[in-house]
């Protein structure tokens, strides 16, 4: 009996202290991220600006880009950091600008590798997740790419939350 007792208890303990070892996560999928990515572009192309439209997944990794054949060489990496910062940080680059200035005690922030904390980069979130992010470089100032990374967003926030 004592060995039946002990066995079974055996058979118990590692199920009630084991750990998942997979997470399931939702992010944004290639074909989202190529419609926020066209749509944030078109917007910037009404307003005559010539940008790139980063898209990324929710580790910051790009899954679409869009870049007008004028914009210039830097626009492609200041729109992938932005919407890479946007999700490391997980807030709009616009904000965390703000933050982050000199006089702020988070303004080291800003020396970190990578980050890009101007305007343009937004988060992207489905159903309170963070799944991904879209980042504008180009415009005439930083408001106007949020702008158009908004557009892109629009674009695909119904069918993100339907989901």
């Amino acid at each position: 009996m004592k060995y039946v007792a002990m066995l079974a208890l055996m058979l118990t303990v590692p199920g009630a202290h084991a750990q998942k070892m997979l997470a399931t996560y939702s992010t944004l999928t290639t074909a989202a991220a190529q419609r926020a990515a066209q749509a944030a572009f078109d917007r910037c192309g009404k307003e005559g600006y010539t940008v790139t439209v980063a898209v990324v997944d929710r580790g910051g990794q790009p899954l679409a880009l869009v870049r007008d054949n004028l914009a210039g060489s830097h626009t492609v990496s200041t729109a992938v950091g932005k919407a890479a910062t946007a999700v490391s940080f997980r807030v709009d680059t616009s904000e965390l600008a703000k933050q982050t200035q000199a006089d702020r005690p988070q303004s080291g922030i800003r020396a970190l590798p990578s980050v890009v904390a101007i305007a343009g980069g937004i988060v992207v979130q489905a159903k309170g997740s963070l799944v991904g992010g879209i980042g504008v470089s180009g415009a005439p100032g930083g408001e106007a790419d949020e702008t158009c990374a908004k557009a892109g967003l629009a674009a695909i926030s119904d069918a993100l939350e339907l989901e």
